[in-house]
């Protein structure tokens, strides 16, 4: 194999990582489409990215820019549902993985990782020399048996019938973390923003223990360091540090607080 067919076909490594039994962190895009963005995340230290288009106007234009400048970081895009072509689309725009909010069931777990694989596994369209290749015109039996085993699918289990099947969507090939979603979990669960709940806390306990029994990997946005730790020492072993309007609100806040002291 070439040298750069080497560094195409390189292992995950946030997938490498977890695997090792390491702690991954990364952080959320909401705000900030600069071309600068995720380097600027790596730089900073994050392991992966998550653009965000569940929550956000960016079109698929924007997500592709996004994942093409992200450069020592791996790019993922939260996609803004579960429909066939928005797992197609973040993929062949060069996403290394996508999240998936609201799953809530084995079957549908199963539909997102076939329609997110390639045959024989699954049912991935094909088209070769695009973004998600680096637009080489070659090797394309190696560059799909690489994308089945190397991209990620992150689950999000964020309502109270996703809860109840977190152990069956665990068990599911394909699925590599299950990830909470905290605000809509608690909303589901009727207990809103009650983040010290024992219900809650049960929850992310529940979670942990199914990914754990099914060798999958648990996640988290932090908001603090302080959060983290709490679910590091719960188990969960990947973690998105904030967002970035958020990171720079608060730090903003904090710095023109203390110059504003100076008086």
């Amino acid at each position: 194999m070439s040298e750069n067919n080497e560094r195409r076909f390189a292992p995950s490594p946030v997938k490498q990582a977890l695997r090792e039994g390491n702690l991954v962190v990364g952080t959320f895009v909401f705000e900030f489409a600069t071309n600068g963005i995720g380097r600027l995340a790596a730089g900073a230290g994050a392991e992966f990215v998550i653009y965000d288009a569940e929550h956000t106007g960016w079109g698929w234009e924007t997500l592709g820019r996004l994942v093409a400048t992200t450069r020592g970081a791996e790019p993922y895009v939260r996609i803004p549902g579960t429909e066939r072509s928005a797992i197609s689309r973040a993929l062949d725009v060069g996403a290394r993985g996508i999240m998936v909010p609201m799953v809530e069931s084995a079957e549908q777990a199963a539909t997102i990782v076939s329609w997110a694989t390639y045959p024989p596994h699954g049912v991935r369209g094909a088209a070769f020399g695009l973004a998600h290749d680096d637009y080489a015109r070659e090797d394309n039996d190696t560059f799909m048996r690489w994308a089945n085993e190397e991209k990620a699918i992150l689950a999000q289990i964020e309502t109270v019938r996703g809860l109840a099947a977190v152990e069956e969507i665990a068990a599911v090939d394909g699925v590599d973390v299950l990830w909470v979603g905290h605000y809509d979990l608690t909303n589901s669960m009727g207990i809103p923003g009650k983040f010290d709940h024992p219900d809650y806390l049960a929850a992310l306990d529940r979670v942990v223990a199914a990914a754990r029994s099914h060798g999958k990997y648990a996640g988290f946005m932090a908001g603090s360091p302080a959060e983290a730790a709490m679910l590091v020492e719960r188990g969960f072993s990947i973690l998105a540090y904030g967002g970035d309007l958020w990171v720079y609100q608060d730090a903003l806040r904090e710095g023109i607080t203390k110059v504003q002291g100076l008086r």
